[in-house]
């Protein structure tokens, strides 16, 4: 976390008022509250009361998802439609939807690059388009770093009145994001991943707009995520949220690393679109003849960190899903790794890596023979 986030939060921390109350000390705390909500709103281009704020991006993910489809399923609208490379985030709430409430889901494909089909989207559009409660495309895909054409989907949906919603955790003040320049009915945001609190995220729910909710009590955040608010963390994301991010310093480590990787693995090859196109801090890379479990033990026992953006479920490894959908089969898709650069990478930690990879990928790619 940042520190000028902890320094926030620490004070936060010592005033006991609940922002609920009517006493003095809940009101000062509900007053510093809705000064960081306003801060919030200024960068994400909202209005403050589109802001709901919830315990993670997870649960503003399912709030949003569920919500407008309950909210749209009366008017016989029964479909919700997904891209193929979501965050299991909506993955999961959408098959849920599926299984306990009998929603049609349907799932976009992508191209290699790992950009959505809006071709295929315009058409169902087109041919079901009054069926549909609920689209949700994320703007930038956790994998691959690819953003997506949200303003293209928004305009192709608006010609039936259908509702979208973004999953833009990963993008939030990386690359430029306005929920009203968007024309968005939905987005989800959250803290950690721009060096706020963990445990914290945001619904940005447009107004006007009603939808079910999931947890009931208090009524708090226009009676759609009841519960005490999380003021120091509220506090925290507000600061973080402020703070710059040297995105253009990030951008050019990121083409130093690849440009050093593809040097020294001649074979490996990047995933997704051109630079100008992806996350500044995202890049995924596969080794053909490796394993992607193998690469992660052998780099971390080198003291460095990498993802294999794979999900295991009881013990059994699994392909990425996004990885599948850009066209890999499941064995080049078990050879790729996330790197991920931030804030705090430096020239001399990607030299490092560089320079070990070599080494580790023959002897992942030489266990992979036995």
């Amino acid at each position: 976390m940042v520190e000028g986030a902890i320094e926030a939060m620490s004070v936060q921390l010592e005033k006991l008022g609940n922002p609920s109350s009517l006493h003095t000390q809940g009101r000062e705390v509900r007053k510093e509250l809705e000064q960081a909500r306003e801060q919030l709103a200024k960068v994400i281009g909202c209005h403050a009361s589109e802001i709901i704020f919830t315990g993670s991006g997870t649960e503003a993910n399912n709030t949003a998802l569920k919500g407008l489809f309950w909210k749209n399923r009366p008017l016989g609208r029964n479909v919700v439609v997904i891209s193929a490379i979501e965050h299991h985030a909506i993955l999961d709430p959408a098959h849920w939807l599926h299984d306990h409430d009998g929603a049609e889901v349907i799932v976009i494909g992508v191209d290699k690059h790992g950009v959505i089909d809006l071709g295929a989207l315009k058409a169902l559009i087109d041919n079901r388009g009054d069926e549909i409660a609920v689209i949700s495309v994320m703007h930038s895909n956790n994998e691959t770093g690819v953003i997506q054409p949200i303003a293209q989907i928004v305009a192709i949906a608006n010609v039936a009145s259908i509702p979208v919603h973004s999953d833009s955790v990963q993008s939030f003040c990386k690359v430029p994001l306005s929920f009203s320049e968007l024309g968005l009915t939905a987005m989800t945001l959250s803290a950690h991943k721009i060096g706020g609190p963990l445990g914290i995220g945001i619904l940005v729910l447009k107004r006007g707009i009603d939808i079910p909710a999931i947890l009931h009590g208090g009524g708090q955040e226009r009676d759609i995520r009841s519960g005490t608010l999380n003021a120091p963390s509220i506090v925290g994301f507000a600061v973080a949220s402020g703070l710059p991010i040297p995105v253009k310093d990030i951008a050019q480590l990121r083409e130093e690393f690849t440009a050093g990787v593809l040097k020294a693995i001649p074979d490996a090859f990047v995933n997704g679109g051109s630079a100008s196109d992806q996350l500044p801090g995202i890049v995924n890379i596969t080794f053909p003849g490796t394993e992607s479990d193998t690469l992660l033990l052998l780099l971390d026992s080198k003291g460095i960190s990498a993802s294999t953006g794979s999900a295991c479920t009881a013990g059994v490894q699994r392909p990425s899903h996004v990885l599948l959908a850009m066209g890999h089969n499941d064995k080049s898709a078990r050879s790729s790794l996330r790197f991920s650069l931030g804030a705090t990478t430096t020239h001399l930690e990607i030299a490092k890596v560089i320079d070990l990879l070599p080494a580790v990928i023959n002897q992942a790619r030489a266990a992979n023979l036995r």
